[in-house]
């Protein structure tokens, strides 16, 4: 690892950077609410988070947690190397596929059969009115 990727730890942070990293778990909207609640209550606040989001490129980076937490969802797809569980896995991934396409075809059917109950509904509604119209003596 570099010195430029790599953030040290101080032994024992400060509060300024337990606050820093609480606001980079949290991701770049917290930053950018924190800035704007800074300009809201105390407008040196909210520029001080203004520039030191710019000196830190923390404003037009892609940095803070949503690459780490995008990679960390990948490598669920990556083989693990112990082939027992990768086989494991696979064998569960297609059963979930599966069984979510069962359950999405239940679901389009249940639809159906609904829609089909309303439209039955609909018609004996019509023509029952119908048959007293005509009942009644008075035609359409």
């Amino acid at each position: 690892m570099t010195a430029l990727s790599e953030h040290t730890v101080p032994e024992n942070p400060g509060w300024l950077h337990r606050c820093e990293a609480w606001l980079d778990s949290k991701g770049k909207g917290a930053w950018i609410a924190a800035m704007v609640l800074g300009f809201i209550f105390f407008w040196p606040i909210g520029l001080a988070f203004l520039a030191y989001m710019i000196w830190s490129k923390r404003m037009f980076s892609k940095s803070c947690s949503h690459r780490k937490s995008w990679q960390s969802h990948m490598s669920a797809m990556k083989p693990s190397g112990n082939s027992a569980f990768d086989a494991y896995k696979a064998d569960t991934l297609a059963r979930l596929e599966r069984e979510q396409q069962e359950f999405e075809s239940f679901l389009r059917r249940l639809r159906e059969a609904k829609d089909k109950a309303e439209f039955d509904q609909f018609m004996d509604e019509r023509a029952r009115d119908n048959q007293n119209e005509a009942e009644s003596g008075n035609p359409a």
